[in-house]
């Protein structure tokens, strides 16, 4: 029989017990100082406080911030330099404990006990969800304040299990970092624990499909794929990897399985080898809800290892509350699966949060245990699971849920992960392009999956329907060149991804955030959710609504924040701190690289998102002084780390690229660079070559030893080729012709701007026709 003890890789790293000085104490209440932005606050009816940690608490034994307090007859005050708290010795109540933000910003106001406003935070999932949801709370709000409620949260008990609260007390995180809402996000992190740096391998195109493949059949997609030039780093298998038709009637279904489908995989090794002979990794579909039944190829094993009769045929409840089941569930069920070649699991909990011991959420202990047990062997662990409540960020990666294919639903997507962020969560993966329900749309697919490209993960899915697929030789030409660019183009994103993956594990920064974290006094920025920024260089404006008829291109409303900014995907550099209409062809999405924004691509040769490509291209938004640092290592969870400094200077007119710093052989020993300077012609970059975006040069050399490219002084950034974009507009246009030759004349006359504006509306063309001509006239 196995053990109920705990073992030790099972046992979360805790500093739970706040330094004593942090501490000040009543004989039922408590506060806690835990940074100068946040404060722990406590009533308890009996005088006796909980130290242990919880599922959102790890670490409470943090630096001790600077306050001081003022301790009157009848309030007591504490103040630091960012938040001013009064209390009134009695129970917590609106006009007895309050907590003014300190900081500067507009609409900052004081925080009364029992109020909840703030920015939103994140769902447990979006299954059945068709459009908007509503959503959790975070620790950032406008009035300055946010608050994380943890009166009934799981505690971790000294043996590393986990107990449930009684319910009698109140235990508050009060969050007053006014509009400094990165701040406040790191300081959620300082307490529970930062979020993991993912594998490398995380970061490229996953395949995902609810679907009974045979095991020849998708080795045989596969290499469909390679040969299309379409890379996938991983490989989903849906449920029917187990027995589902094939499970005895008498055992009502087969939801739950852990033994492979023999007519769909005859030999699953063979199988597992031959996926990761292609460079994929694999996960497989789990729903463990109705424990292990009789006709489980480990049931006998289980059985005996919970010291239970294999004859008797009994099921063996999912018990994950019971440490002995536990034992049994990762020794006997999964790690033999894994020792077959299963790199990592889909946890596709559907069974609420109730376990048989009351406040347990069999989710948290699900995430919990299953991330700590892949990290075993000490590699990157991985898992794909639902979102559990605050801390959950510790368990990457959050399965968002069976997404309605529809419009509505990939109209709110941007912003719900973009909102994530406001509670730390900042890795979730979508059903890409829909999963259920909708009929066929191939501009909804195309779009969809674009937004993928600036997604946390891009794994495509949809569920069980043989008209319901998502491989691109599937659709019509000018959707399947859209997928097949933008799954291309993901590939191409690792290296940014991966230097971002780094920042938001060390750096507490997570990849997607809401456009308010960087201009929080500006009101637009709250007001257009459906943009966000896309790491530390780009903004990305999805299009998420029907192309015009007229046009035939896809249009949104987009703020530009003050700046200059330069579509990466077309070169159009625009003026910023303005409202605008961008126009898209099928091609792409308005995503912008900010002046100085230094954008590391690997190169179209180079597909494999796991390796270190040896080939790069930098694409550099001229305009303003940059640096990005390339963030590449071993992929252990230790390992060596290589980082390679890139600076733009904007006076001097010079890239200087590396050197590498850090061990050898993580990186190649030469390495190929092609820069490309948006907005550029090709005058201005000694032996460049241009396209429509800019001038592009190759340099190669040691990765060890500095480069350098140069352009001209001082480089102003222009949209290239500005008439011939105009003239594609018009040209694409299902109108008139003489209206559009009519209004070709009015644009090459020369004419002064308001002047061809004023013709242009007296033209009376349709208002996506005008929309789109004039973005491009508005360009610089």
């Amino acid at each position: 029989m196995y053990s109920a003890d705990i073992p030790p890789h099972l046992r979360i790293e805790a500093t739970p017990l706040a330094h004593p000085e942090a501490v000040v104490r009543g004989d039922r209440w408590r506060f806690t100082v835990l940074t100068d932005g946040l404060v722990r606050a406590e009533w308890s009816d009996d005088g006796l406080f909980e130290d242990r940690a919880s599922t959102f608490a790890v670490h409470r034994d943090l630096p001790v911030p600077d306050f001081r307090i003022i301790d009157g007859p009848d309030t007591l005050e504490i103040v630091t330099a960012r938040l001013h708290l009064r209390y009134d010795r009695k129970p917590f109540s609106p006009s007895g404990l309050r907590v003014r933000p300190l900081g500067g910003g507009r609409g900052l106001e004081d925080w009364k006990f029992g109020e909840v406003e703030d920015l939103g935070g994140t769902a447990r999932t979006l299954d059945g969800v068709d459009g908007r949801h509503p959503l959790e709370s975070g620790v950032v709000s406008r009035k300055g304040v946010g608050v994380i409620d943890d009166s009934a949260s799981l505690l971790f008990t000294d043996d590393g299990w986990v107990s449930p609260r009684d319910g009698e007390r109140t235990d508050l995180y009060v969050f007053a970092y006014a509009h400094e809402y990165g701040e406040a996000v790191r300081a959620l992190y300082a307490v529970s624990g930062s979020p993991p740096v993912l594998p490398r391998w995380a970061l490229g195109n996953w395949w995902s499909r609810y679907h009974r493949y045979t095991a020849d059949e998708y080795v045989e997609l596969l290499d469909r794929f390679e040969r299309e030039g379409v890379r996938f780093s991983v490989a989903v298998l849906d449920m029917d990897w187990h027995r589902v038709d094939s499970v005895p009637s008498e055992f009502n279904g087969g939801w739950t399985g852990y033994s492979w489908e023999p007519e769909f995989f005859p030999d699953p090794e063979c199988f597992l080898a031959e996926v990761h002979r292609r460079g994929m990794k694999v996960t497989l579909n789990l729903h463990p809800a109705d424990g292990v039944r009789a006709f489980e190829d480990a049931y006998p094993a289980m059985a005996e290892a919970l010291g239970r009769d294999p004859a008797s045929g009994e099921r063996i409840a999912f018990e994950i509350n019971d440490p002995e089941f536990l034992a049994a569930y990762f020794a006997v069920l999964h790690h033999p699966l894994e020792a077959q070649g299963v790199d990592f699991w889909w946890m596709d909990w559907q069974h609420g949060p109730h376990s048989r011991v009351t406040g347990i959420d069999p989710l948290w202990l699900l995430n919990h245990f299953h991330f700590l047990d892949a990290a075993r062997d000490g590699g990157r662990p991985l898992l794909l699971s639902r979102y559990a409540g605050p801390g959950s960020h510790r368990y990457p990666i959050g399965f968002s849920g069976d997404v309605f294919l529809s419009w509505e639903s990939l109209a709110f997507q941007p912003e719900f992960t973009a909102t994530a962020s406001n509670i730390g969560y900042g890795w979730w993966s979508h059903d890409i392009g829909g999963h259920m329900f909708g009929s066929r749309d191939d501009e909804l697919t195309a779009r969809w999956v674009q937004l993928g490209v600036y997604s946390p993960i891009l794994r495509l899915h949809s569920t069980d329907n043989p008209f319901l697929a998502k491989e691109p030789w599937a659709f019509p030409a000018e959707t399947r060149a859209a997928l097949d660019d933008a799954l291309r183009l993901r590939v191409r994103m690792v290296p940014y991804l991966h230097a971002m993956n780094h920042r938001a594990g060390r750096a507490g920064i997570p990849l997607v955030l809401p456009l308010y974290y960087a201009w929080p006094e500006l009101p637009r920025a709250y007001e257009t959710p459906n943009q966000f920024l896309f790491g530390s260089e780009l903004l990305v404006v999805p299009i998420t609504s029907p192309r015009d008829p007229v046009t035939l291109l896809g249009s949104v409303t987009a703020w530009l924040p003050p700046g200059v900014w330069t579509d990466i995907h077309t070169g159009a550099v625009l003026q910023g701190d303005r409202t605008i209409e961008l126009h898209r062809g099928a091609d792409s999405i308005p995503v912008f690289l900010k002046s100085g924004g230094i954008l590391p691509l690997a190169s179209e040769q180079d597909t494999d998102a796991a390796r270190n490509p040896e080939r790069l291209e930098i694409v550099v938004a001229v305009g303003a002084d940059g640096a990005f640092t390339l963030v590449e290592e071993d992929d252990h969870l230790d390992g060596a780390v290589v980082r390679t400094p890139i600076r733009w200077s904007q006076e001097r007119g010079e890239l200087v690229i590396g050197p590498a710093e850090g061990p050898d052989d993580v990186v190649p020993a030469v390495r190929t660079w092609t820069v490309t300077f948006l907005g550029l012609g090709e005058d201005e970059v000694q032996g460049a070559g241009v396209s429509s975006r800019g001038a592009t040069v190759t340099v190669a050399g040691d990765a060890r030893v500095s480069l350098t490219v140069a352009t001209t002084h001082d480089p102003a950034p222009r949209t290239q080729g500005r008439e011939d974009r105009i003239f594609a507009v018009l040209n694409g246009a299902q109108y008139l012709y003489e209206d559009k030759a009519m209004a070709w004349r009015i644009i090459t006359s020369g004419r002064a701007p308001a002047d061809v504006f004023a013709d242009l509306h007296a033209l009376a063309l349709p208002a996506p026709l005008v929309g789109a001509i004039v973005e491009q006239l508005a360009a610089r």
